[in-house]
């Protein structure tokens, strides 16, 4: 980032220090991508992790409705920042840098606002086609403007929202007992009595699935990066393996990454 106002450098740093805090295992993932790519990844990170934050963090707005407006306001934010060239906001002035240094297609992000606005109140996924249109907004709309970032040719770029669905099904499986107390049921019929482990088992064989759809667009990208793609994807595989080896139990036992798994991760990620 040599020759970089000031400011702008000081944006990207502001968004590494926010992914290094609230997701490691994605940040060290995002350690292995080539320096060139690595502030924006930051970048677009910061924005969606600010948005997250709105729907669930410790100070979010008290109200749905308030939530939502909160969502509103940061999608003006980047609409304003994205028309003017840059912005105030630090997160909005690093992603704005970013989309015009690497012609990044952030139209993916209404989508995933959209899902973001779901889980402003209680959340019930009916079936699965209305959790794969919630997660190809939430994650595959995040995996697409990645497949731009990381220069996958264009006939590719689509298979990375299955990859970002991969990932967001992982997580779904990972927290059932975490959104429960928040009134979330994003795997249908996780709210069932008896039927948990059901469930989760067939959401596990749904997010290898798609990881198996994915894998054409994964090869496909360019050496370079690649190496931190694999990691990704072998520490989310690892998440799947602690939930099937907990016979599902993701109510009782936690399937997270613990430390001990990661010799086995970057063995996988080779």
């Amino acid at each position: 980032m040599q020759g970089m106002d000031p400011a702008v450098r000081s944006a990207y740093e502001e968004c590494r220090r926010l992914q290094l805090r609230h997701d490691p295992t994605y940040y060290w993932a995002t350690r292995r991508l080539p320096a060139g790519v690595r502030p924006a990844t930051h970048a677009l990170y910061g924005y969606v992790r600010t948005a997250d934050e709105i729907v669930d963090g410790p100070h979010r707005p008290p109200t749905p409705d308030a939530r939502r407006a909160a969502l509103d306001a940061w999608e003006t934010e980047l609409r304003e920042g994205m028309r003017e060239g840059r912005s105030d906001q630090p997160v909005v002035e690093a992603l704005v840098d970013a989309a015009h240094r690497h012609a990044l297609p952030l139209e993916e992000l209404g989508p995933y606002m959209r899902s973001m606005r779901v889980d402003c109140g209680p959340v019930r996924i009916a079936g699965w086609e209305e959790l794969e249109t919630y997660m190809d907004g939430s994650a595959g709309s995040v995996g697409r403007i990645m497949a731009t970032l990381l220069g996958l040719p264009e006939r590719h770029r689509a298979g990375f929202g299955p990859l970002g669905q991969a990932f967001q099904l992982t997580n779904f499986v990972r927290d059932v007992r975490e959104d429960a107390a928040l009134d979330r049921v994003y795997l249908p019929g996780a709210d069932e009595p008896g039927r948990v482990r059901e469930v989760v088992a067939e959401h596990v064989a749904r997010a290898r699935a798609l990881f198996a759809a994915a894998e054409p667009a994964v090869q496909a990208a360019p050496g370079s990066v690649r190496s931190g793609i694999r990691l990704a994807c072998a520490a989310y595989g690892r998440v799947l393996d602690r939930a099937e080896a907990a016979g599902f139990d993701v109510l009782s036992r936690r399937v997270g990454l613990r430390l001990w798994d990661w010799p086995r991760v970057l063995a996988g990620a080779r």
